[in-house]
């Protein structure tokens, strides 16, 4: 038997193109029964491609091709050090397995130098229970013999061998028709004769079949930013580089049979098995050492009558006996101890803690004990979402801590269980569907712009695959089929979808294990900070502790809020009428889930009265069941609309107005209609999640049978079946919407009581967010309250609420530093600022600088002194000089303080006889300074006219590229209105001029782009200060913000305008109207017989002339088939142009629709 020992799959991060399962399912068909993981200096991939393996009967084997240093490891010389060689290294056992990863990971933690490197010295305290292959032609003996150096390969070689011991080392042959690899064979079996060293047969597989090895071409492009042809620096000059069968390698190494034979060898040798299922907890260290179940139990009880006083119902005290029976039973009590620990710390070190996250919440055990601050017997939550017997994964605690505090907590742990037990997870970054086309499209070097036209062309469907967007977009499966290019495209893309292609440090998670993480798993380094190379579902799988540690920004604020207005959020009513109108009416800027323009348009269509009604409107409002939106309401407000295929759904669904809403629902159905325990339930719920068929199929056999039993006909439960088959891939978890929906109520009741405090603490949170802070600033005008600028003896570091003013933060200054602003606050202990001279006099020996002073006074932060802007920036000069002259005489005992002056005042300038700034001199500095308008916006006077229009407000369209259900889609076409704040102008390929506008409003401002046919045509209104009215087509990319692409420019909107309704555009008001303007997309559609119609040439004489961003269709009549026009195609659309066009064509062959 021969089998692959020197195999990258695709965690070799873009040079390797084998997936995991296709790889393993393509060595079964070729009768192989063994295989191996050796990927560039990580172990990345080694749990799921152990599974794999084990799912398809073949034996795994553990291994990784490190980087080996020239030198030392810790040497990192850019001259010296700069090359490195190649090594393969293969687990014979546990502990191999274990001397692995520590090499790995001391690779990344004391190795890294471009690549993560081991050195001889780590192999010679870690070789034991490995194999080891001298790797392909980057391997050290392969190096010296390309150099003719025999003499340094023999005495590499036995070294190695000495180390590894005899049977352990083999030399490595590979031939994938190159030049050097002949050379170096040829020496390789030289040093195998002299030595007795045992040669081995590997073909280093990168991709799976002999067609793909273009897509690994493609993914070293990606990496490096090259397009094909060019020289990457990793080209392989042949395509020889998969998966052969064991009959193609004897036939390639028909002169040395031994060294396939040794494959099989190797392989029997490497028997290690990875461990599932067993727990790793870290220890606990109990009172007094008492027990650790006992010591959870009291811990309970007592909190029990905390929580509930002194005789909670009985039904309570066995809901909690259930569940530490439960927890004991499956030996996770130090779970609850730990998580019990941290959070206990954080409270009592006044870290605000969220009142719970994902399903822990519905665990009464979890309430006792502080862990979460939700009362799950109130709002019904399932304890068996958490925890249930049959549950094979481990539970998850998700901790929400405010943001700014939450590296304290995650210090305390790493204090208690030692540095070197605790670390942050890995991620990884992958070639999603739209940049998988895009990043393909690039290597294949074509236009950025047909390919971005492409990739729009995919739906913004929750984690649609290409495969399912070509079925579902119409549009990209014509465009296959008429252009090559793009059919290629998608093709390669496809291959390539879904691959990993860089790593990144998870969030929130951090694993807490009992022994040194780096004895359980590999380790890897991102940004310098350990992270374990497996992910976190793996982790679980391998029994250790995950936690989430997430920073939660809407706490800081509550917390923040809460100080300001002098209350504990803890102790507020949860039944508030005032706050349940605040929500009914829309008015939900700024708090937490609930400030989407379409989550606005819901609340005030549901009108919620209670808590249960915000938890249903935080999970139905996402793009899966947001189908279920309009009845969940339509029966919220009319119950006797509500009906059930069986009576027994009602106590189940009775809280959703008939509609199917939550995960536990589904479980719920399982167990009161099938006679389900809830935890087959809940697999069987996480299975329609998934989507899998065989076991769905199997268990609708089963809940069938169980509702007969229970009086429920056939007919009936396969309806039920299906339709919770349906809602599974979109259903919510009620206990984690329960804890945020709380959450959000805390915000809102802080904004309905305590507006000023509230959103002063909510701008603060966004300091650094322009937009965001100027969409929060319109809000506080609609509440009353008047954003102020900094006062320079009032503010803080962020805003400040006075009464009903706000002052703007004197953090968010332009270059006014935080040493600096420190210094301010400390030294008002001593007294307001009196005046301009008595600020700098007592500053002087701090973090002083004058330019931080201009900032303080051009923003208003010294308004509150008797002299206006001017003056003190005209003064400022003369009175640091003399603070400077001061500074120094004194330093040398030179003169007395009031030597410099006789008057009160230590220091006498000049004030300057000038008169302020104009007012919108003033404004234009407010802006610089803050990026914002303090004294008052430009556009204030035009607010209202522009929402008669039915303007869009630029807050809403950024919205729309993070909100999957805005009204606002791309390519929508939109009308807004803003001032112009920037205009850059750049030339094209053509050497035409083209402009990117910055235009902002009271919302928030985005990049228009003028194209060169626009921009000749209105290059009149694009200056800095002019208020504009822009029409044109919305542009939104992924992790980008949007954009207009604009066609018409105009100058401000008048009464005039409106009166005369210049401006048709009706703003989009609900759903369905949402609907029609986005089937409706603004294009001109021109209509022939076939694609040989004479008049096409004729069309094109005319459209060409009027260039633009406008798209074109042409409608094939014979075919019934739309065809887009390349983007050079695209048209400015004009009453000349299309009067010439319906004389060509006639009226009926010439549509525009806008």
């Amino acid at each position: 038997m021969f089998t692959h020992l020197h195999t990258h799959t695709e965690f070799s991060l873009l040079d390797g193109a084998c997936r995991i399962e296709q790889l393993v399912s393509r060595a079964k068909s070729l009768g192989m029964q063994s295989l191996a993981i050796t990927d560039h200096g990580n172990m990345y991939g080694a749990v799921d491609f152990y599974k794999a393996c084990k799912k398809e009967g073949i034996k795994p084997i553990i291994g990784c091709e490190v980087y080996v240093a020239p030198r030392m490891r810790f040497d990192k010389d850019k001259v010296l050090d700069k090359e490195y060689n190649h090594l393969v290294l293969l687990c014979k056992n546990e502990k191999g397995y274990k001397n692995l990863i520590k090499m790995v990971s001391k690779s990344y933690t004391e190795g890294f130098y471009f690549k993560p490197r081991i050195d001889h010295d780590l192999l010679e305290k870690y070789s034991d229970g490995l194999v080891c292959l001298s790797a392909c032609l980057a391997g050290e003996i392969p190096q010296a013999l390309l150099q003719k150096d025999y003499d340094k390969a023999k005495r590499v070689a036995l070294w190695y061998d000495e180390l590894f011991g005899r049977g352990n080392y083999y030399l490595e042959l590979q031939n994938h028709g190159i030049n050097e690899q002949a050379i170096v064979n040829e020496g390789l079996k030289r040093l195998s004769r002299e030595t007795g060293i045992p040669l081995v047969a590997t073909n280093d597989v990168h991709y799976i079949e002999k067609q793909d090895a273009k897509i690994q071409q493609v993914l070293i492009c990606i990496a490096t930013n090259k397009t094909i042809g060019d020289d990457t620096g990793l080209e392989f000059h042949a395509d020889e580089f998969y998966l052969k069968s064991e009959q193609q390698m004897r036939e390639i190494f028909a002169d040395t049979p031994d060294a396939i034979d040794n494959t099989q060898i190797i392989a029997d040798m490497c028997n290690f098995d990875f461990e599932f299922g067993h727990t790793k907890l870290p220890y606990y260290e109990t009172p007094n050492n008492m027990d650790h179940f006992e010591y959870f139990k009291m811990l309970c009880m007592n909190g029990m009558k905390k929580r509930y006083g002194e005789n909670p119902p009985q039904k309570y005290y066995d809901r909690l006996e259930y569940e530490l029976e439960t927890v004991e039973k499956m030996g996770y009590t130090d779970y609850y101890l730990i998580v019990a620990d941290f959070v206990s710390f954080a409270k009592s070190r006044k870290i605000p803690v969220g009142p719970g996250r994902g399903s822990g919440a519905g665990s009464i055990a979890a309430y006792c004990m502080v862990i979460t601050d939700l009362d799950p017997m109130k709002y019904n939550l399932l304890f068996e979402r958490f925890l249930n017997p049959e549950r094979v994964s481990m539970p998850d605690f998700d901790i929400d801590f405010c943001y700014v505090r939450r590296g304290e907590v995650i210090d305390y742990v790493t204090n208690k269980y030692g540095a070197d037990h605790v670390a942050q997870i890995v991620t990884f970054g992958t070639l999603a569907t739209k940049a998988a086309i895009r990043d393909v499209g690039r290597a294949m070097g074509m236009p950025y712009a047909a390919v971005d036209a492409v990739a729009k062309l995919v739906p913004n469907d929750f984690h649609i695959t290409i495969d399912e967007a070509v079925k579902k977009s119409k549009e990209l499966s014509s465009l296959m089929q008429e252009n090559e290019q793009i059919s290629e495209l998608i093709k390669t893309a496809k291959k390539v979808e879904g691959m990993p292609r860089n790593t990144s440090t998870h969030a929130a998670g951090v694993v807490i294990t009992h022994d040194p993480v780096s004895s359980y798993v590999p380790l890897a380094t991102n940004d310098g900070v350990p992270v374990t190379q497996y992910i976190m579902t793996s982790l679980e799988e391998l029994g250790l502790l995950k936690m989430d540690f997430l920073g939660l920004r809407t706490l800081t604020v509550i917390n923040d809020a809460g100080k300001a207005a002098g209350i504990d959020i803890n102790e507020i009513p949860i039944d508030d009428k005032k706050v349940y109108s605040l929500f009914a009416r829309g008015q939900t800027e700024g708090v937490f889930q609930f400030e989407s323009s379409g989550m606005k348009r819901m609340l005030m269509n549901l009108k919620p009265t209670r808590l249960e009604d915000l938890i249903a409107a935080t999970s139905l409002y996402r793009p899966g069941p947001a189908n279920q939106i309009d009845t969940f309401v339509e029966n919220s407000h009319n119950p006797q609309k509500v009906r059930y295929i069986t009576d027994k759904l009602k106590p189940i669904l009775e809280n959703t107005y008939g509609c199917m809403v939550y995960q536990e629902q589904v479980m719920q159905i399982f167990r009161e209609l099938a006679g389900y325990s809830y935890g087959r339930a809940d697999i069987v719920r996480r299975a329609m999640s998934k989507k899998k068929i065989d076991v769905m199929e199997k268990e609708r056999t089963a809940f069938v049978s169980g509702c007969e039993k229970n009086g429920i006909s056939s007919s009936v439960a396969n309806t039920i079946f299906d339709q919770m088959s349906e809602f599974a891939k979109y259903a919510f978890n009620k206990s984690h919407a329960a804890c945020y929906a709380l959450v959000a109520y805390r915000t809102a009741y802080l904004k309905c009581y305590y507006p000023a405090e509230f959103m002063a603490a909510l701008m603060t949170s966004v300091l650094d967010q322009s937009n965001k802070i100027a969409r929060y600033t319109a809000e506080c005008k609609r509440l009353g309250i008047r954003l102020a600028s900094a006062n320079i003896n009032t503010s803080m570091q962020g805003f400040t609420p006075n009464g009903r003013v706000i002052n703007y933060g004197l953090l968010g200054i332009k270059n006014v530093g935080r040493e600096f602003v420190d210094d301010i606050v400390k030294e008002r202990e001593n007294g307001d600022f009196k005046d301009l001279p008595d600020f700098c006099l007592r500053m002087q020996d701090r973090h002083f600088n004058r330019r931080a002073v201009e900032s303080l006074i051009k923003c208003g932060a010294m308004d509150c002194f008797e002299l206006n802007r001017r003056q003190m920036l005209q003064a400022l000069p003369s009175i640091a000089t003399n603070i400077e002259n001061y500074r120094q005489s004194t330093r040398y005992g030179q003169v007395g303080f009031f030597e410099l002056g006789g008057n009160d005042s230590p220091l006498e300038f000049d004030v300057p006889n000038v008169d302020e700034f104009p007012k919108a001199e003033l404004l234009k500095m407010e802006k610089e300074m803050t990026g914002l308008y303090l004294s008052g916006h430009p556009m204030d006077k035009y607010s209202d006219l522009c929402e008669k229009l039915g303007f869009a407000n630029i807050g809403e369209l950024l919205e729309s590229a993070n909100d999957d259900m805005s009204i606002y889609k791309d390519k929508t076409f939109v009308r807004t209105c803003g001032i112009v704040t920037r205009v850059i102008l750049k030339q094209t390929r053509s050497g035409a001029s083209m402009a990117f506008v910055t235009v902002e409003d009271l919302y928030g401002s985005i990049e228009v782009i003028v194209f060169a046919k626009a921009l000749e045509k209105y290059a009149q209104f694009l200056y800095d200060g002019s208020i504009i009215t822009i029409a044109g087509n919305l542009s939104l990319e992924e992790e980008k913000d949007a954009k207009i692409l604009a066609y018409s420019i105009d100058s401000a909107p008048t009464q005039a305008d409106f009166e005369s309704g210049k401006y048709k555009n009706k703003p989009i008001q609900n759903s369905k109207q949402a609907e029609n303007h986005k089937r409706k997309k603004v294009a001109l559609y021109l209509r022939f017989k076939n694609e040989n119609d004479e008049n096409i040439a004729l069309a094109k004489r005319v459209t060409d002339i009027f260039d633009g961003n406008i798209p074109l269709y042409f409608y094939y009549t014979d075919d019934k088939r739309y065809a887009l026009q390349p983007r050079e195609c695209f048209v400015e659309v004009n009453n000349t142009e299309i009067k010439e066009l319906k004389r060509i064509l006639g009226d009926e062959n010439v549509v525009f629709v806008h």
